[in-house]
């Protein structure tokens, strides 16, 4: 099968021949229909973040499942799936807490003396690592079957495969990390598929007003449709004053939605007495954040939020019946539909902050 490889940080990804496994037990082989070209893959090609290479990237998809193993129970040959890189056991303790999404159990993924999931035949060391649980930019998938849920057949697979990371992190960390109810003031700092995700997920949960920050203009007025009721050029004011002008002293939460050093702090100044700054960002290894101590007699709060602090298995269906009801804005985040071997023009895209998203189409 054709998949995108990175062998080298700081290096375009190649397309290559990659072979893959059959399914062990509690695996399952997914033919790929979409992927989304995330910047999270763009903070592995930069190096930002560590990754055992060569590695197959991609973690944002959804496809059909070809076949499954003798013990899979939770989806069956012929259903459409999203996929999630936050795999789960079921049962250690973050799973039977409620925290799945924080579950790092090894049971998910191959042993280092097994045969590996997908490996070069022709190559004297032939393994290749498999990213974040998925590896989907490829044309097939082989994974724990608690790495991906079953939705309805009606649902457009190239739209469904934004929930599987963009979508459930934004919108999840507004419902399920720092739970805003209905009334509440949101601020959102960036305005990428995260970002917008997380105005969505403010809209959705009935945030009664929703400030989108950003430097690019076009971003902001893109955020208005996914229900943005305020606006803040950050190039142009502080996004601090500004945000505190326009609630009378601070927002109830805040969500971080960049990944860098200054907007974690500013997303922690914006917050009124009380309120709960989210890092959604992936914020850079070895980046220090500095706050104010004596704000946190306020009771300010910021915690980080990971894929949304999600139950995927449950969330993510419910977010399909939401698009499919017009409640979720899936159609506006993405930018355009590419091949695979586009793919390193679509991180180009990203290092330009340009609009929304790529997604591989491989059926096309």
């Amino acid at each position: 099968m054709k998949a995108a490889v990175l062998r080298e940080v700081g290096k375009p990804l190649s397309i290559e021949q990659v072979a893959i496994g059959k399914p062990g037990p509690h695996e399952v082989l997914i033919r790929t229909v979409a992927a989304g070209v995330c910047h999270s893959d763009l903070h592995f090609v930069e190096g930002s973040y560590p990754h055992p290479l060569p590695a197959v990237l991609g973690h944002e998809s959804a496809g059909v499942v070809e076949a499954i193993g003798s013990e899979v129970r939770t989806v069956k040959v012929g259903d459409h799936v999203i996929t999630c890189l936050s795999a789960f056991c079921g049962h250690c303790e973050h799973c039977l807490t409620g925290h799945m999404s924080l579950c790092v159990s090894p049971e998910t993924r191959r042993k280092k003396e097994d045969e590996p999931r997908l490996y070069r035949e022709d190559l004297a060391a032939p393994r290749m690592n498999q990213f974040l649980n998925l590896s989907s930019f490829a044309e097939y998938m082989l994974i724990h079957e608690h790495a991906c849920t079953s939705i309805r057949k009606d649902m457009p697979l190239d739209r469904a495969c934004l929930i599987g990371c963009s979508v459930m992190t934004g919108v999840g960390a507004v419902i399920h990390t720092s739970t805003v109810r209905p009334g509440e003031t949101v601020a959102v700092i960036g305005c990428g598929g995260v970002g917008l995700a997380a105005v969505n997920g403010a809209a959705l949960a009935g945030a009664g007003r929703i400030i989108a920050i950003d430097r690019v203009p076009a971003k902001l007025e893109l955020a208005k449709k996914f229900g943005a009721t305020d606006v803040i050029n950050a190039a142009d004011t502080d996004p601090v004053k500004a945000v505190q002008d326009l609630t009378g002293g601070g927002v109830h939460h805040s969500f971080e939605a960049i990944g860098l050093k200054i907007t974690a702090e500013q997303s922690f100044k914006m917050l009124r007495r009380g309120g709960t700054a989210n890092i959604i960002g992936m914020i850079p290894v070895g980046t220090m954040i500095e706050l104010h101590g004596p704000d946190f007699l306020g009771e300010k709060k910021i915690q980080g939020s990971y894929m949304g602090s999600n139950r995927f298995p449950v969330d993510m269906p419910r977010l399909v019946d939401a698009y499919m009801a017009g409640k979720l804005n899936l159609d506006d985040l993405i930018s355009r539909r590419i091949k695979l071997e586009d793919v390193n023009d679509a991180f180009e895209e990203l290092k330009r902050g340009e609009l929304a998203r790529s997604v591989i189409m491989f059926d096309s």
